[in-house]
């Protein structure tokens, strides 16, 4: 993955805090207290300046004069008026007349090195502020958003210019690190290209009101598309596996490209954290309160090696650092991946509401410790690679209310292939991604007209105009097929007849399997957009299953196993807020009292 800046250093470096780099606090204080304290310390007001001669100087000039006290011209003394001043009034001493020249200028010779003190003060500060910017920035690593092809397209914004935000995490299981290899263990594997054991995609609305959450299992099975690893151009072929193993197959930009094609959605952006990366966050937080219904000691037992090492009693607990990685490790004392997912679904809720309470973004020390665990610990896809971006993006996070944020996690069951693995349930699964697709939240919190939506997605037709039907080709394959039924016969050659009755007369069935959810129109390049857009409208197919692929020669019709039978792609019910199934297990971020059930094998 090409990176843009500086690798994380060690995790026994010193980190500099910006007042190391010359940053001041003080000066921005609303009292402008600053400002008093500098006019109060100058040599006018010590008296031992050049600017003090004009306290001083009248009294000894008018002993020198008149051999008198220098008040006796206040009590009258007709003679020392005279002597001074002469009949017109006007100071005959040189000593007067220079005092009173100096007394004049004085104030404005304060004001004036007020200010130049001032300015120096803020452009020192300024300086040092943007030396703690840069030093932010050259923490950051980042590399390509996307590192193969899928052909999805990011939605259309809405009637307020507004679109979706959906941002991959993905929690690494890189030993590249002696401190990744300590808190990981596996020591054997600390050369082996990195897993993505985590993997979470979040989703803020349009209208920044809710926002979801869906992890896929690690060891879910799915087609993973070809992908370029930017860092050292190894292409890597398409393949069929479990999803934590495309981290390892182009980096993050593989992992996102995989997610695309699985569900449809378009994602903007990637996060990846490592351990150490884990602890550091943890720690810059601070305790993060959770819950287990009994005693747990996640450890190697017979059979079974390995462990998080997590060691709680039953009941709530606050957790950092090391602690904090356990917990979101931890899964065979919770029972599966699916447990280890719920549990680290508690956890971020729990954090977002403690980091809610602490108003960081109003608290500088708090702020700026974020920032430094933040920009060391995260790689970012490149188009947020900047400390100014990744605090926009936070701040849109920020909005959304917590009974707003639904914690899920994609309803998946047992691969017959292999029992320790995974697979999408259908049609729950997909009922999940178009929720997402469709931007229709998860909950049903929101007001009247949020109750009222359903999805309704505009549809941009190709600025590319359609060849007539007659010119048109089009290849159909049967994809009906799943993990839990068989193929529909001569499911293809039904479909491709049908496009003959309505003009398309070069469509052709073909017998390539290709089994797939949902049924596609894909394309290979920009020309054949509009024809492709004309086929599936043909066909009541929605536009948002037409698809740029490079896996194609031509306009290619897959019939998926959601249209198993009838001559038109059959109408799905809208899904409605609030509308996620139960086999997702929703979590919703108001909920407090959620508790962990620990497998009794690890109870103690």
């Amino acid at each position: 993955m090409r990176q843009s800046s500086v690798q994380r250093e060690g995790a026994g470096e010193h980190v500099p805090h910006p007042r190391e780099l010359g940053w001041d606090d003080s000066l921005y204080e609303s009292d402008g207290t600053g400002a008093a304290d500098t006019e109060g310390s100058g040599p006018t007001d010590r008296g031992d300046g050049p600017d003090a001669a004009p306290d001083t100087a009248p009294s000894s000039t008018a002993q020198a004069a008149g051999g008198a006290p220098a008040d006796s011209a206040a009590t009258g003394d007709a003679e020392t008026e005279a002597a001074t001043h002469g009949k017109d009034g006007r100071d005959r001493t040189a000593g007067g007349s220079a005092a009173r020249r100096r007394s004049r200028r004085g104030p404005w010779r304060v004001l004036r090195w007020i200010a130049g003190v001032l300015v120096l003060l803020l452009l020192g500060t300024a300086g040092a502020g943007y030396l703690y910017y840069r030093h932010l920035n050259a923490n950051i690593r980042s590399g390509d958003r996307s590192n193969g092809s899928t052909g999805v397209r990011k939605p259309d914004a809405n009637g307020a210019g507004q679109t979706p935000l959906n941002i991959l995490l993905i929690g690494s299981d890189s030993r590249a690190t002696a401190e990744n290899v300590k808190l990981g263990g596996s020591k054997d594997t600390a050369g082996n290209p990195p897993l993505g054991d985590v993997q979470m995609l979040v989703h803020v609305s349009a209208d920044r009101k809710n926002a979801s959450v869906v992890s896929i299992p690690r060891d879910t099975r799915v087609d993973i598309p070809e992908c370029k690893d930017a860092r050292t151009g190894k292409v890597w072929p398409k393949t069929n596996a479990i999803i934590n193993e495309s981290l390892a197959r182009g980096g993050a930009g593989c992992t996102l490209s995989t997610w695309e094609k699985l569900t449809g959605v378009y994602i903007d952006h990637w996060m990846t954290i490592d351990f150490s990366g884990v602890v550091s966050m943890a720690d810059a937080i601070g305790g993060v309160e959770v819950c287990v219904q009994n005693n747990v000691w996640d450890r190697p037992l017979p059979g079974v090696p390995g462990g998080s090492g997590l060691k709680l009693t039953a009941g709530t607990h606050q957790i950092q650092g090391k602690q904090a990685l356990q917990w979101l490790r931890t899964r065979h004392a919770f029972e599966s991946d699916l447990g280890r997912a719920k549990a680290q679904h508690m956890y971020m809720n729990a954090m977002i509401r403690e980091l809610k309470s602490q108003n960081v973004f109003t608290d500088t020390m708090r702020l700026t410790g974020l920032a430094e665990a933040a920009t060391k610990s995260l790689e970012v896809s490149e188009e947020i690679g900047t400390v100014k971006k990744l605090y926009d993006l936070a701040m849109q996070l920020k909005s959304v209310p917590t009974n707003r944020l639904t914690m899920t996690t994609m309803p998946s069951v047992e691969d017959p292939l292999d029992r320790n693995h995974l697979i999408p349930l259908e049609p729950d699964a997909d009922k999940v991604w178009e929720m997402v697709r469709e931007d229709v939240a998860f909950d049903s919190n929101g007001g009247p007209a949020d109750a009222k939506k359903t999805a309704e997605p505009a549809e941009p037709l190709s600025k590319d105009p359609a060849a007539p039907p007659a010119e048109t080709g089009v290849i159909v394959r049967n994809g009906t097929g799943s993990e839990q039924q068989s193929a529909v016969p001569r499911r293809a050659a039904d479909i491709a007849a049908r496009l003959n009755a309505k003009g398309y007369t070069l469509a052709q069935a073909d017998s390539t399997p290709s089994p797939q959810e949902r049924t596609s129109v894909t394309f290979p390049s920009a020309d054949l957009e509009g024809d492709a857009q004309a086929v599936a409208k043909s066909l009541g197919i929605p536009l948002s299953s037409v698809k740029r692929s490079t896996d194609v020669s031509g306009v290619t019709l897959v019939v998926g196993a959601d249209w198993r039978e009838g001559a038109s792609y059959p109408k799905a019910s809208k899904p409605v807020a609030g509308g996620i199934p139960e086999s997702a297990d929703p979590l919703n971020g108001s909920e407090k009292d959620k508790c962990m059930p620990v497998y009794a094998p690890y109870r103690f």
